[in-house]
């Protein structure tokens, strides 16, 4: 912009005036895209738009923030006044800035979840080491998620942001649950894993995820394993799948029973920890 220092009063307002209409078409623009995006991302996380209409209210201030300064910096008789007010301005944007750090990251980091959603409300995940359960809400500020105990995790967005967050359900909903459990040194390990096998094929959570190039060859829909010989006991592990997180707690929880039954029932001996205890009395062990 060049300084307008021979221009009559009347073309400077008229110059004005022309910069307001251009941030006015600017603006009209802007808000269309930004609406569009805002209302396929808030499809895609599931939640409430008009919690992101700060977002269109702080694009008009900007749009015509930068329309007053054009005008004031292009008009010479306004521009020792415009540098003024925006010093004074600067200053106190620097205060209020400066006490409101904390809001302006969750603020910041929402609009980051808008735009890489890396979950949606109702996905099951899991922040750091402490808090798992199912999103049940997400606002600019804050995200909601609720745990399996019915009780409300609200954890502000810029913690999410700088966590490691584990999402079950963000691409595809099926898991792979394994259960692993111990079995002594003289139990039958042939008949162990034909009882896990059993139970969890009987187990109506469970589902078939081979592919078919696995179910060609006759893979088994339970894989089953035995994954560590330790110093008391032999590790078994049959892997299940299920729809998602939440039938495979159940199915988890549920074959921890029936196989612990059967073993029970066909004699397999699941380990339980042996001490030896030395007495001594007088020095001498008893």
């Amino acid at each position: 912009m060049f300084p307008l220092t021979h221009i009559p009063w009347l073309d400077k307002l008229l110059y004005a005036a022309s910069v307001f209409i251009v941030a006015i078409v600017a603006l009209k623009l802007l808000r269309f895209l930004l609406s569009k995006f805002l209302a396929r991302s808030t499809e895609e996380l599931n939640v409430d738009p008009t919690k992101y209409h700060f977002l269109k209210n702080g694009l008009n201030f900007t749009v015509y923030l930068i329309a007053v300064i054009v005008v004031l910096y292009s008009i010479p008789e306004f521009k020792s006044l415009g540098v003024s007010l925006f010093a004074s301005a600067g200053i106190l944007a620097a205060i209020i800035g400066f006490a409101s750090q904390a809001a302006l990251s969750n603020i910041i980091s929402g609009v980051f979840i808008v735009i890489f959603k890396p979950f949606r409300v109702s996905d099951v995940i899991q922040v750091g080491d402490k808090v798992m359960g199912r999103v049940e809400d997400i606002t600019l500020r804050h995200t909601v998620v609720r745990n399996f105990e019915n009780r409300r995790f609200i954890l502000p967005n810029s913690l999410i942001s700088s966590e490691i967050i584990l999402n079950s359900t963000i691409t595809d909903q099926k898991i792979a649950n394994f259960v692993l459990i111990p079995v002594s040194f003289d139990s039958d390990i042939d008949l162990a894993l034909e009882i896990m096998r059993d139970e969890a094929m009987s187990h109506p959570n469970l589902i078939d995820n081979r592919t078919p190039e696995e179910k060609e060859k006759g893979e088994p829909i339970v894989v089953m394993r035995v994954m560590a010989i330790n110093e008391h006991s032999i590790d078994l592990r049959a892997t299940c799948w299920t729809k998602d997180f939440v039938d495979g707690f159940v199915l988890r929880t549920d074959l921890l029973k029936s196989i612990k039954q059967r073993f029970d029932r066909e004699g397999i001996e699941i380990p339980f920890p042996h001490r030896t205890v030395v007495h001594k009395e007088g020095g001498k062990i008893k």
